[in-house]
């Protein structure tokens, strides 16, 4: 019944795969062969990992359209079993030659037939023959445990069904990973369950392919007219904001620090000197009636108020005459003070070592003001345009 069963389904696949060799007439067929290394688990009732032994297989293939192929496919080495509440094993020799079809999935139901990878459907019939059960001989295990404890070498059927990963078919040197299951004989490992036994594979494989020809297409060029949508610039005005100066006179009141180091009075070597006296110096050009005071500090934690006042008078004078001297302020609108150490500005000590420079007046400000615009731009538009082309068409068999 399970070889019947196994032969529809055989000449199903065959079917299914005549119809995508309708579509693909340059493929053509190519054989290969294929060595395999892996692990095999018999199924019994012991822990999976116990059974796990190492098996490997021999193959030549055929595929006689993109998804039909079959195999002559030889599978060997050893099988084990075991009873777990014993912690005893046992392993023996195989060998299972079988016959599959194969169903290429990846080419039945896709169109790109030079894919990566492919995914192999495979399902057959064979032998299995086994030997060398001594070490079930050896084993001190009730014969009721093992009812079908066989001494000479054994020889039944084999069905499996199996999933291949190969990679693309067209190359010479393959690639896989395939994984089956096969059903044996309930005699193979020793043991009774009223149904058959079943041997799982995984195996790694490397395949040469040789013969295999993809025919070279032929194509016709015809002349075809499209349309086609295109962008273009358009010349076009947008409005965009802008900022403009506005100059007013405003009245209003400046501050600016320059700071010194302990026991300096250099305007040369104060800190931000040039920066600020710039600063000033700009803004009294922009005024006709500003007066200016320049206020000399000494820091009261160190020297003492003769020696500070000193140093406070001398940092006013050397700002007032940076200002006149090299900016060409008119020194009648510039006052020069100094404060010595009676006045702190800062609560930090070293920052009172200043001189600040204080004015009043009316100023010229620059202000800006937003106003909209308009501008030229280009805008994109779409279009169609009718063009023609040369196109090649493969000429189908």
């Amino acid at each position: 019944m399970k070889n019947k069963k196994v032969m529809k389904m055989a000449a199903v696949m065959l079917l299914m795969g005549g119809a995508v060799t309708a579509q693909a007439q340059n493929w053509k067929s190519y054989s290969y062969v294929e060595a395999q290394g892996g692990l095999q688990l018999t199924s019994t009732n012991a822990p999976m990992d116990k059974l796990f032994t190492p098996t490997a297989a021999l193959s030549f293939g055929h595929y006689f359209t993109p998804v039909v192929g079959a195999r002559l496919h030889v599978n060997a080495w050893q099988s084990k079993s075991g009873f777990a509440d014993l912690d005893q094993y046992y392993k023996w020799k195989y060998v299972t030659p079988d016959l599959d079809v194969m169903i290429n999935l990846s080419n039945l139901l896709g169109s790109n037939q030079n894919r990566a990878l492919n995914l192999i459907l495979l399902g057959g019939v064979g032998l299995n023959y086994s030997w060398d059960n001594d070490e079930l001989k050896d084993l001190n295990v009730a014969p009721q445990r093992v009812p079908l404890k066989w001494d000479d070498d054994r020889l039944s059927h084999n069905l499996r069904a199996g999933l291949r990963l190969e990679t693309n078919q067209s190359k010479p040197l393959g690639v896989s990973l395939e994984v089956n299951a096969n059903s044996l004989d309930d005699r193979f490992n020793s043991k009774t369950n009223d149904a058959d036994d079943w041997q799982f594979t995984a195996m790694l494989g490397l395949s040469y392919r040789f013969g295999y020809k993809k025919a070279a297409p032929k194509y016709v060029t015809r002349v075809v007219e499209y349309t086609e949508t295109i962008e273009v610039d358009e010349p076009t005005t947008i409005k965009v904001k802008e900022k403009r100066p506005v100059e007013k006179m405003e009245k209003k009141n400046i501050r600016e620090v320059v700071f010194f180091n302990i026991r300096e009075s250099n305007a040369d070597e104060a800190a931000g000197i040039e920066k600020a006296i710039k600063d000033i110096a700009d803004l009294m050009k922009t005024s006709d009636d500003a007066t200016f005071t320049v206020t000399g500090y000494a820091d009261k934690g160190t020297g003492n108020p003769r020696i500070n006042k000193g140093y406070a008078q001398k940092r006013a004078d050397a700002v007032t005459e940076k200002l006149v001297k090299e900016h060409g302020i008119d020194a009648s609108r510039v006052k020069s003070d100094s404060k010595g150490d009676t006045v702190q500005p800062f609560e930090e000590n070293d920052k009172n070592r200043c001189v600040i420079v204080t004015g009043e007046g009316t100023f010229k400000v620059t202000t800006y003001e937003e106003v909209e615009v308009e501008k030229p731009s280009t805008k994109k538009v779409k279009k169609q345009v009718t063009r023609t082309k040369e196109v090649q068409e493969e000429v189908k068999n």
